[in-house]
C-alpha cells in the first residue's frame, strides 16, 4: 500500500500550492527551464520526456543524460520516462538515479506510441495488468519521489476512475491528471470536471493539467477542483508570467503595450540560451518558432507572425528588438 512510501520526499513543500512547469516535447528543454527558474522560479520542472529503447545497452541518448542531471537554482528536477519495455525501463530509472535524479514520473498521457506499435505513452492505458505490474516494479526501484502524468483515459474520459486504485497501491506519490482522452490529443476542452472527482475519489495528491491559459482559468480550477497544485504547460510557453500572475504577484493581465515588451524580453533572453545549446541558424531558428506556435493573444500574435515568417536570425533579432 502507498504508506510504505510516505518518507517518498515530494518534489515541493509540504503545504505549499505547487506550479509546475509541464513536460513539453521539443520545449522544456534546459535552455528553456533555466530561464522559467531564473524568471518566475516554478516550484516543479520536469524534462522533455526521456524516450527508453529496450534494444540498445546505453538506452538514454547522450543529450538526455545531460538533461537529467540540469539542475538549476535548487528548483526540484523531474524526469519523466516514456517507453514500453519493464525491463529498459527499470534500467533507464537506475541510470537517471545514478546521474542523480530524485524524482522520477512515468508519461502515461502522450498521445506518442500511436503511430508505433509499441504501447508507449497514453496507450499503456489499454494494459491496465500490466500497467499495475509495470508501476510496482519501477516503485521498488525509484528511491525518491515517482509519480505518472495521465490523461483521463485512452478512448474513454472515464477510465481512470477504474485505474484510480491501481495507481495507490503501486505506490506512487502524486497524480498530474490532465483530463483529455488519448485519442482526443488536444482538440476539445479538457474537463475538469473529472479532475474534480479524481480529488474525491483518490488520496494521492492530484496535480491538474490542461488548458490552463490565464490566471483565471487557473485560480477557477484550483476552486472548482481542490487539487493540490497546477501544472502549466501550453499557457505558460506563451507567457511565462503566468506563473507569476497565478501568485498574485503580477497583474493577472497585462496591457497590451506591456505584452508585446513582454514577449520581446522573453525571446531575446531565449535566444541567447538557445545559442548556447542549439547548433547552426536553423537549429535555432527552428526551435524559436516553437515557442511561438504557443501565441495566441491577439494583441501579440501580429509581432508573432511576422517572427515565425522570418528568414534569418538576424532579422528575427531585429523584430525583438525593442520598438
Amino acid at each position: 500500500m502507498h504508506e510504505q512510501h510516505h518518507n517518498a520526499k515530494l518534489p515541493w513543500a509540504a503545504g505549499s500550492l505547487p506550479l509546475m512547469l509541464a513536460p513539453m516535447q521539443g520545449l522544456t528543454n534546459r535552455a528553456l527551464r533555466g530561464l522559467f527558474i531564473e524568471r518566475v522560479r516554478p516550484d516543479v520542472v520536469f524534462t522533455e520526456f526521456v524516450r527508453v529503447k529496450a534494444s540498445t545497452k546505453k538506452n538514454i541518448t547522450e543529450n538526455d543524460r545531460q538533461e537529467v542531471v540540469s539542475t538549476v537554482g535548487g528548483v526540484p528536477l523531474v524526469v519523466q520516462l516514456i517507453g514500453t519495455d519493464t525491463e529498459a525501463l527499470v534500467a533507464a530509472a537506475n541510470t537517471v538515479q545514478e546521474l542523480g535524479a530524485e524524482h522520477l514520473n512515468i508519461n502515461l498521457g502522450c498521445p506518442y506510441g500511436r503511430m508505433t506499435s509499441q504501447t508507449a505513452g497514453g496507450a499503456l492505458l489499454r494494459a491496465p495488468v500490466a500497467l499495475g505490474r509495470l508501476l510496482a516494479r519501477l516503485r521498488q526501484e525509484i528511491r525518491g519521489s515517482f509519480s505518472v502524468k495521465v490523461r483521463s483515459g485512452f478512448d474513454d474520459p472515464a477510465q481512470i476512475f477504474s485505474l484510480l486504485t491501481l495507481f495507490a497501491d503501486s505506490g506512487i506519490d502524486f497524480l498530474v491528471v490532465h483530463p483529455r482522452t488519448v485519442k482526443q490529443m488536444y482538440s476539445g476542452a479538457a474537463d475538469h470536471g473529472v479532475t474534480a472527482e479524481v480529488v474525491l475519489q483518490t488520496s494521492l495528491p492530484v496535480i491538474a493539467n490542461g488548458d490552463i491559459f490565464s490566471a483565471a482559468t487557473g485560480q477557477r480550477v484550483l476552486a472548482e477542483t481542490g487539487v493540490a497544485g497546477l501544472m502549466l504547460g501550453r499557457g505558460a510557453i506563451a507567457d511565462p508570467l503566468l506563473f507569476e500572475r497565478l501568485r498574485g504577484k503580477c497583474p493577472s493581465e497585462s496591457a497590451s503595450a506591456t505584452k508585446i515588451a513582454e514577449l520581446r524580453k522573453y525571446l531575446q533572453e531565449l535566444l541567447v540560451r538557445y545559442q548556447a545549446l542549439f547548433c547552426g541558424e536553423h537549429q535555432i531558428l527552428c526551435k524559436m518558432k516553437e515557442v511561438l506556435c504557443h501565441v495566441h493573444d491577439p494583441e501579440v500574435l501580429p509581432l508573432a507572425r511576422q517572427l515565425k515568417r522570418s528568414k534569418s536570425l538576424a532579422h528575427f533579432k531585429d523584430l525583438t528588438a525593442d520598438g
